[in-house]
């Protein structure tokens, strides 16, 4: 339990539910979340909680909406090169560093329960920008390759490098890995490598072999 004091300052109550919020669903889940609850672990009264949050709802939507704020700010954190390819996978690997290092987070975004999107607006807005992280990436691969595109093509690929590096996080953190026999480079070398395949289905694949940050990362 936070400790904390029976009539804290408004804008502290706000952080404070926010973070017990979070606390809440990483230890038993976002079905265990109520104002009710957090109230109580913050030692405050039933009502405190509904000065700044209407609904259990709201408070939820307001932790998704930093953790997609922070995804986004995860892709686009990799400074811009001139090798587009270096910078495409340079990408991917921070999507996969912020899946294994923000798992909270990460499941939160793609967990799929997320209040009403029509009532809360905002909670989307970091979804949008990390899409359009990748937006920007494939405008800028078509553009220096001269290839003709338009926003579907754009879009279509976008989806494509996302579910991509989905199902690279997703098969990283299943226990199905354990029950195949790997060699240690080949199970370290995994992200790199499949990252790297993900850059050739789209013509910009650097010529790298898996070093020590992708096997630091896969750790």
């Amino acid at each position: 339990m936070t400790p904390g004091p029976d009539q804290p300052a408004r804008v502290d109550l706000r952080e404070a539910c926010i973070a017990e919020a979070t606390a809440i669903i990483e230890l038993r889940g976002i079905e265990s979340l109520s104002l009710r609850e957090v109230a109580r672990r913050l030692g405050v009264s039933h009502q405190a909680p509904y000065r700044h949050f209407p609904s259990r709802d709201h408070v939820l939507a307001e932790v998704i909406r930093r953790s997609f704020a922070e995804f986004a700010a995860a892709l686009n954190a990799p400074p811009r090169t001139d090798n587009v390819g270096a910078d495409a996978l340079a990408m991917g690997m921070a999507y996969v560093q912020f899946a294994l290092s923000r798992p909270l987070q990460y499941r939160l975004i793609f967990g799929g329960a997320l209040p009403d999107p029509e009532r809360h607006g905002e909670m989307l807005n970091g979804a949008r920008a990390a899409f359009g992280v990748l937006q920007n990436l494939l405008t800028r691969i078509f553009t220096e390759r001269g290839q003709p595109f338009d926003q579907e093509a754009v879009n279509r690929e976008a989806l494509f490098i996302w579910s991509s590096l989905h199902g690279i996080v997703s098969l990283m953190r299943s226990d199905a890995l354990d029950t195949l026999e790997l060699s240690p480079d080949t199970r370290n070398g995994f992200a790199m490598i499949a990252l790297q395949r993900v850059g050739v289905a789209l013509g910009v694949a650097p010529s790298l072999t898996p070093g020590p940050q992708a096997k630091e990362t896969e750790r």
